[in-house]
């Protein structure tokens, strides 16, 4: 095996992260829809022409479904191609609103890499603006189907696809201007790149890309999947609804394996998982042996690292897919659904299996990962201005899980780099004004290190609208670990009427006021073990009122806010009060009172680790 200059391996990284930035940073400025362009959910990333994702600082779509109808020998320079078909994406597409567009990098005439940028679009048509009907029963009501196809041919638009694809959207400017954006950064990106292969040679360039792959393969090896013990664990957690049937609990499940003597370390099997669902939660994971489904999971193992600092340092490409065996039920679940089964609010199974992963490692570990969190949701208004019909859609985060050695993060968001839409841009642009948006006080989960926060939005209707949402944890809650207390969930109401978290039209009148209340992580470790000074900082922040530093945490405070007085001998009475009531099986996992309604009345449950 030859040696790779170390010092070529740390330049060609860097290139890499530069140019998937500078490809990021482009589409940014000229796109044209605010969920691309202002709160950034779009991603790039690079891979190799072996397929292998290279960057590491998100995920990212799949190639294999170009390549798989557009052999390599038949790519030409000016190429781009496209796709949002969730059933022909080989599982890297979620939904159809994410559109992807994909530039081969060519070196010497010969394909050498590929560059890649999808994101959530406004709309790609389907049976409600925003292309995400929550009550959808097939594929068909969802929006326009596209399979891969060569979107510019040697660097001419095929301007007939354009076309179909405008035709079929309710926002066909910004659709057009994004597909522009995206389509141009990412042959900017493969000229980057192809300049790279021109300065050190296809030979040393792909040796470095064995290299950094490999490096991620070998760390994550040694550093993070020793710390879990070998032996086979359990864990399972629940979608809530699916937008047709009543509220109940969609299974999803993960049998852990660990064994440190194979190849592959990892085994997650999928089975338990339940039937696929007559709504549009389902998530076509099965293709691809799982690939797009292992990238997207391995982050959680980074929570393993032996300091935060390290976590930020660590890179999840395909050196990560080699440790990881998945084993998927039969088709015709949650996971493996058929098509042409709806999966526009598939975020409900893909998101929860984030918390499942780190819920079974919990369990393995003593505890040592983050208590849950449910950082993404859609919610939206629609009507018509004075420039005619609009659609405002966010994605709003909410607060993430306690950990082992820290409080959770306040209003996070899964996708790196996504956030809110500025109040600023939101109230010059559509009928509305933002009488609030702060922190949601009491919504992180109770612990020796408490949940981070969710949003608490306040959006008053300057004219008669229709508001949308695609959001789970609306009855479930984020649970709690090692004794820590499920965070609060999420909660819409309209001029005080509480929603569902699917709904599509529900109409709001001039002057009534959307209030958004996100989701808060779960806590972990004892609320009663959090020292009593952190949770009146917490009361002084804002974060916990005192009424919830008294009943939460067993924290008596009096006073005003700026000048708060703990009564220790209080506290220390309601403390011993609260732990003598506290159930002497104290569960590992607290779920919440969510849990217990849709579950007939039980207050916890377990799976055994086996």
């Amino acid at each position: 095996m030859s040696i790779v200059d170390p010092i070529l391996v740390e330049i060609v990284e860097g290139t890499l992260a530069s140019v998937e930035t500078e490809v990021e940073t482009a589409i940014a400025r000229t796109a044209r829809s605010p969920m691309i362009r202002d709160a950034h959910d779009f991603r790039a990333g690079i891979h190799d022409v072996r397929l292998r994702k290279l960057t590491g600082r998100s995920y990212s779509a799949l190639v294999q479904p170009i390549v798989r109808d557009f052999p390599i020998e038949t790519m030409r320079p000016g190429d781009v191609f496209f796709h949002n078909d969730v059933y022909l994406s080989e599982g890297g597409i979620g939904h159809l609103p994410d559109l992807c567009v994909t530039v081969p990098v060519f070196h010497a005439g010969q394909v050498v890499a590929f560059v890649q940028a999808f994101g959530h679009h406004d709309d790609i048509g389907g049976a409600v603006p925003g292309s995400m009907p929550s009550h959808a029963r097939s594929a068909f009501e969802e929006g326009l189907m596209v399979p891969p196809i060569k979107l510019w041919d040697r660097g001419v638009p095929n301007r007939a696809a354009l076309t179909i694809m405008t035709r079929n959207s309710r926002m066909p400017d910004s659709l057009a201007g994004d597909l522009d954006a995206e389509c141009s950064a990412c042959l900017m990106g493969a000229r980057r790149l192809g300049e790279l292969f021109g300065r050190y040679g296809r030979a040393a360039v792909e040796s470095c890309f064995d290299a950094i792959i490999s490096k991620t393969t070998e760390t994550f090896r040694r550093e993070l999947l020793a710390k879990i013990p070998e032996g086979v664990h359990v864990w399972e957690d629940y979608a809530e609804h699916d937008g047709v049937d009543e509220p109940r609990l969609h299974t999803q499940r993960i049998t852990l394996t660990v064994d440190h003597s194979a190849q592959a370390p990892l085994t997650i099997d999928f089975t338990g998982t339940s039937p696929q669902a007559k709504g549009p939660i389902n998530h076509a994971g099965d293709y691809a042996d799982g690939v797009f489904l292992k990238k997207w999971l391995a982050p959680i193992l980074r929570n393993l690292a032996d300091t935060p600092e390290r976590m930020a340092e660590l890179d999840v490409n395909e050196g990560v897919v080699p440790l990881i065996t998945m084993v998927f039920p039969e088709k015709g679940t949650l996971l493996t659904p058929i098509f042409p089964a709806p999966t526009n609010a598939r975020t409900f199974v893909i998101l929860r299996l984030l918390g499942v992963l780190a819920g079974v490692l919990a369990k393995a570990t003593g505890g040592r990962m983050p208590a849950d969190q449910e950082t993404i949701r859609y919610t939206g208004v629609y009507g018509t201005s004075d420039d005619g019909p609009y659609l405002m859609r966010e994605v709003l985060g909410g607060g993430s899980g306690g950990r082992w050695y820290a409080d959770g993060e306040d209003t996070i968001h899964v996708v790196p780099d996504s956030r809110n839409i500025p109040v600023e841009f939101a109230e010059a642009r559509w009928p509305m004004r933002v009488e609030r948006l702060g922190l949601a006080v009491d919504s992180g989960g109770p612990g020796e290190f408490r949940g981070g926060l969710g949003y608490d939005k306040h959006i008053r209707m300057l004219r008669d609208a229709s508001f949308m949402s695609i959001a789970d944890r609306s009855i479930l809650s984020c649970w709690g670990v090692n004794g820590g207390h499920a965070g609060r969930p999420f909660v819409v109401t309209v001029n005080g009427v509480e929603m569902e978290g699917l709904v599509d039209d529900f109409p709001v009148r001039a002057g009534e006021i959307v209030r958004i209340r996100t989701t808060g992580g779960g806590g972990w470790g004892s609320p009663y073990d959090r020292p009593a000074e952190r949770v009146a900082a917490d009361v002084r922040d804002g974060k916990v009122s005192v009424e919830g530093a008294r009943d939460d945490y067993g924290v008596v405070l009096s006073g005003p806010r700026d000048d708060l007085r703990i009564d220790a001998e209080a506290t220390e009475r309601l403390r011993a009060e609260l732990r003598a009531a506290a159930p002497e099986d104290t569960p590992f996992f607290d779920r919440g009172p969510g849990y217990a309604r849709l579950s007939g009345g039980l207050p916890y449950a377990e799976v055994d680790t086996i």
